[in-house]
C-alpha cells in the first residue's frame, strides 16, 4: 500500500524526491499520511480534488482485497 501511494504520488509531482509516506496499521484499517513539497500540494490534490479522490478508490480497491479499510490523508 504504501509503495502504491508513492509510486502515484512520484508520479504526479514535480520534486519527487520530497514525496514522504507514513503508515499507521490498525486492526481493521490503514492510515497513510501523504506529504509532499508545498508547491505540489495542488498536483496531488488536484482541480475539485478529483485526483485525491481517484487516489482514495484506488487505495480503497487494494484495501478490500486485504479485507481493511484504507484512509488517506494529504498532509501540508
Amino acid at each position: 500500500m504504501k509503495q502504491l501511494v508513492q509510486f502515484m504520488a512520484e508520479a504526479l509531482v514535480d520534486e519527487s524526491d520530497k514525496v514522504q509516506v507514513n503508515v499507521v496499521e490498525g486492526e481493521n484499517s490503514i492510515i497513510l499520511e501523504l506529504k509532499v513539497a508545498p508547491e505540489d500540494i495542488g498536483k496531488v490534490i488536484g482541480k475539485s480534488g478529483r485526483t485525491a479522490k481517484a487516489m482514495r478508490t484506488i487505495l480503497s480497491a487494494a484495501a478490500t482485497k486485504l479485507k481493511k479499510r484504507s484512509i488517506l490523508e494529504i498532509v501540508e
